[in-house]
């Protein structure tokens, strides 16, 4: 936690409690799923705080803003390269850490210098197949 007193981050309990949520999570929670888990410890924390606390970590560079869902965001404390294979039903996203070669021509990058990418692989998982008899 030390590190997010670094980025001048003042730790209250409910912002401790919010960090202590993200470590390690690899579930990609949306702010209301982090409210949901975090209000039951301090019930008087509003959705306000864990919101204002995802924004102010993202401009940091403390947490990835996910948009692969219209309907909500979805918060990724894992900063370090990686990609995603999301569940088309579910939405349940697990982390892809390979490395993948993508040459794009010199006229497709139409005078863009590549600095990056980050891929996107749609599926259903194995809780959905069951479900749905696929």
């Amino acid at each position: 936690m030390e590190k997010y007193k670094d980025i001048g981050l003042k730790l209250t309990p409910q912002r401790l409690a919010i960090l202590g949520y993200l470590e390690g999570n690899k579930e990609h929670p949306s702010a209301e799923d982090i409210y949901k888990a975090v209000s039951k410890k301090f019930p008087t924390m509003s959705f306000a705080t864990v919101y204002n606390t995802l924004e102010t970590l993202r401009e940091r560079g403390e947490v990835l803003e996910l948009t692969i869902d219209p309907n909500k965001k979805r918060f990724d404390p894992n900063t370090k390269f990686h990609h995603h294979l999301i569940c088309l039903k579910c939405k349940k996203i697990i982390d892809i850490h390979s490395d993948y070669n993508l040459d794009i021509s010199k006229s497709d990058r139409a005078g863009f210098e590549i600095v990056g990418n980050h891929i996107e692989f749609y599926g259903i998982c194995q809780k959905c197949k069951k479900a749905h008899g696929s």
